[in-house]
């Protein structure tokens, strides 16, 4: 698992993002690539640009979203359902490169709309199973270095009127709760190349290539395995103030009432957390909260 912890708020105009560190020396890898890796240009030459293929978004909560894992404050988490709503999933092949922390404005010379809106349970499948497919549609070839895409509140299903919904048990030293959060941070992400051991996004003419937005819950709840200090842990908001305001055995909450419950700091840190979700592979995204 590898560990970030960033937040950048902006407006339609203009987004100022505040990224941390996206590595832990300490923690094993997991399906999330190396956070070290970094957009290596110098050997890929650019797809052709005329003729099309078949562009592909997955949705990425990472390995421990389906196997579980310790947060920071040592509660062995699991989950059952962790419901994301997306919508307007756009991917931009831009003039030039494009980083999201530094440069204002997604100069695009070509964009494709991959997703409408839909709402997936990321803790879906086998421990193994690959990310979630969202879609795949016939885009012009080319290199595609921008994704984008919003968190609205959900319309239908399980989640309906929330981002997010986590469902799971938390255990420690016998005490189990068993939790559903309900959370409706909106929010829109615009990020830039996937960063990781591959390249995606290289669309050549009749072949397929893919692009991943990933979800790092690990900065909500922080993990055992790293280090104390280290910033996932330091800015994770852990699930210790969460199980302090569960009632017996149950916590079923959505953000008013943990707005209510939770200690104002304890809150502020939970929004911080959410909105520093999301990412391509260890890159970073620039953020427009929407609320």
């Amino acid at each position: 698992m590898h560990r970030s912890v960033w937040m950048a708020v902006g407006t339609a105009v203009l987004m100022m993002s505040v990224s941390y560190g996206c590595a832990s020396n300490d923690v094993p890898s997991s399906s999330t690539p190396d956070s070290s890796a970094t957009p290596d240009t110098s050997e890929v030459s650019e797809a052709p640009e005329t003729g099309e293929g078949t562009l592909q978004v997955r949705a990425n909560g990472e390995d421990f979203v389906r196997e579980g894992f310790v947060s920071k404050d040592g509660w062995e988490i699991g989950f059952e359902h962790v419901y994301v709503s997306l919508a307007n999933v756009k991917a931009y092949q831009t003039e030039g490169a494009f980083d999201p922390e530094t440069d204002a404005t997604l100069e695009p010379k070509q964009d494709v709309l991959v997703v409408d809106q839909q709402t997936v349970d990321l803790a879906e499948g086998e421990a193994d199973a690959d990310p979630i497919l969202l879609a795949e549609v016939s885009a012009p070839a080319g290199r595609y270095n921008a994704l984008e895409w919003t968190m609205p509140k959900a319309t239908d299903g399980p989640a309906a009127g929330h981002v997010l919904m986590l469902v799971g048990t938390a255990e420690k030293d016998g005490q189990v709760v068993n939790f559903t959060l309900r959370l409706d941070q909106e929010m829109r992400y615009v990020c830039g190349d996937f960063v990781g051991d591959e390249r995606k996004g290289i669309l050549e003419s009749g072949g397929t290539a893919d692009l991943e937005a990933t979800f790092h819950f690990d900065h909500i709840f922080g993990d055992a395995e790293a280090d104390p200090e280290d910033s996932i842990n330091t800015g994770a908001l852990g699930f210790e103030p969460l199980a302090a305001i569960a009632q017996g055995d149950t916590l079923d909450v959505d953000m008013a009432m943990l707005e209510e419950q939770l200690s104002p700091d304890d809150y502020a840190r939970l929004q911080d957390t959410i909105a520093g979700l999301g990412h391509v592979g260890e890159g970073h995204c620039a953020l427009e909260d929407l609320t």
